[in-house]
């Protein structure tokens, strides 16, 4: 077995008490002290850190890049070079309309792009598309993985925090996928408003290796709390988003997973004719179809995209976990995908005014791939440890829309 990779940051996370273990093939800090509850509920409170070094970077550059990543992606790369450059979440799919990964694309400059992959899948997203670029001449792909550190600050005070540090240059924003670049500790960092735990005030930070430990050590001096992968993963899925290996790939019969099973993907995806025939368009034109109509509750089309995923909340005692079985009456609906016990704050409601109170509670929740024609608030059965318990379908978990918090949505 090969030796797991380790980020820049694996000594600090060992000085900070942090639980390791292996992921995506490194080694990487699942939970510190504090544990991940508090983790957890510091990032919906104040400004969680997290060491996402881990993460695949490969730039893009040539004059065909745009050419190459409009044919190997999802979305419409194009869009990045309309007004300001920014980022955008985007699917590396197959000619079947399913997902190899998915992915970020960002551009902070004219120059080159950035795309982030999943760390798992990092060979295979690398080859994949070195695949590819035979048919496209002038096209360099670089692996800056090791090169480059990406850090994710993310929460309601991450902003001013960040004002705090910023010598110079301005920090992107107010929208969502904005980039910018500024100076941190004398040197130079990119960031884009981007994240994946669903908070309204979020960054992620890309800077030279050499840079790291003083940027993080200052984000931390300043008031950040390091948060490791396991709060990560319950902030994710409270927030609706999907992980490769769960919501995408295969399901628990083995089958595909259309990456269009998950909802959120339709934002991912272009039909711009100025994408030409990108891999997978004819599969995904099809998904497309399908789901617009299963939104709408017209199942005519199910047939071109059976399950998706859908937000469950468990309404008995019970926690569900991936694999659960699910149910509705005796008929098996589908699977879950992922599932846990998390917390949230409790939010004190006075009209126009809103208030997040010192007081927290837990529930279960998890997503599930489920036949399509099941829809929102319709009562299941989820199977656990060999005994049917309660849930319902929601339409989420968690509200994004109301800054500086973000707010659960319980049921």
């Amino acid at each position: 077995m090969s030796q797991a990779q380790r980020t820049l940051f694996y000594e600090t996370h060992k000085a900070l008490s942090a639980k390791i273990a292996k992921f995506g093939g490194w080694d990487m800090p699942i939970q510190y002290a504090s544990g991940i509850v508090k983790e957890h509920l510091e990032t919906r409170k104040g400004a969680g850190l997290f060491d996402v070094s881990h993460m695949g970077r490969f730039i893009v550059r040539g004059s065909n890049a745009l050419a190459f990543l409009q044919h190997v992606l999802t979305n419409d790369a194009e869009a990045l070079d309309e007004g300001p450059v920014g980022a955008q979440y985007t699917v590396i799919p197959n000619e079947t309309g399913g997902a190899v990964d998915d992915a970020y694309l960002c551009r902070f400059n004219q120059e080159e792009y950035l795309l982030v992959v999943n760390a798992g899948n990092r060979l295979k997203d690398w080859d994949h598309l070195q695949a590819r670029m035979r048919d496209f001449g002038d096209v360099e792909l670089i692996d800056r993985t090791e090169q480059m550190v990406m850090l994710a600050l993310q929460g309601p005070t991450s902003q001013a925090l960040l004002e705090e540090v910023v010598e110079s240059g301005r920090l992107p924003g107010p929208s969502r996928n904005a980039v910018g670049g500024v100076r941190i500790a004398g040197a130079r960092v990119e960031i884009s408003r981007t994240g994946y735990t669903g908070e309204p005030i979020c960054f992620e930070l890309f800077t030279d290796r050499e840079n790291g430990l003083a940027l993080w050590n200052l984000l931390v001096e300043k008031g950040a709390t390091p948060i490791g992968l396991g709060a990560r993963d319950t902030l994710r899925l409270e927030a609706g988003l999907p992980l490769y290996g769960h919501e995408f790939g295969q399901d628990h019969e083995g089958a595909e997973i259309p990456l269009l099973s998950v909802p959120l993907t339709r934002f991912a995806l272009s039909l711009s004719p100025g994408k030409g025939e990108f891999v997978g368009r004819a599969a995904l034109q099809k998904h497309l179809a399908a789901l617009e109509k299963i939104l709408k509750g017209d199942f005519s089309a199910i047939a071109d995209l059976p399950r998706v995923i859908r937000p469950v909340t468990l309404t008995a005692r019970g926690i569900a976990r991936a694999g659960a079985k699910v149910f509705k009456g005796d008929r098996h609906i589908g699977y879950v995908t992922s599932g846990t016990m998390v917390p949230y704050w409790i939010f004190d409601d006075q009209g126009s005014q809103v208030k997040r109170t010192d007081e927290h509670e837990m529930r279960p929740i998890c997503l599930a791939y489920l036949e399509s024609d099941v829809v929102r608030d319709e009562k299941v059965e989820i199977e656990i440890r060999g005994k049917p318990v309660d849930g319902l379908i929601v339409g989420r978990h968690l509200r994004s829309d109301t800054p500086p918090y973000a707010r659960p949505v319980v049921r």
